[in-house]
């Protein structure tokens, strides 16, 4: 009798990377990928606050509280993006100016060893 498909015995291994000891040793990557994933993070939130509010306003009915409401996420998702969009502009400033660039940081700290 023939085995079916999910009875069938794997043909495929994978391997640990590194036998399983990973271990963070440039901490500039560390620190440089961090930082890009909360710059997105923020980025995706604030959009998404920008849509909920924009929402939350057609479907105001014209109800004056609902409106104020939706007006007041809206105005906090634009200084939102203000904040995030004025941080990455102060990190690029920083990287003009002194020679660091902090969005490749691993890249450009040199290990002793």
């Amino acid at each position: 009798m023939l085995a079916l498909l999910a009875q069938a015995k794997p043909t495929i291994t994978i391997d640990p990377v590194n036998d399983g000891n990973v271990k963070i040793t440039d901490i500039g990557l560390l620190f440089t990928s961090v930082l890009n994933l909360a710059l997105l993070i923020s980025a995706v939130l604030v959009f998404a606050y920008l849509v909920i509010g924009g929402i939350e306003w057609i479907m105001s009915g014209g109800d004056k509280s609902k409106t104020e409401s939706a007006r007041n996420k809206i105005t906090a998702s634009l200084v939102g993006l203000a904040i995030v969009a004025s941080s990455y502009a102060l990190m690029q400033v920083v990287a003009y100016f002194f020679g660091i660039d902090v969005f490749h940081l691993g890249d450009q700290i040199k290990r002793p060893f």
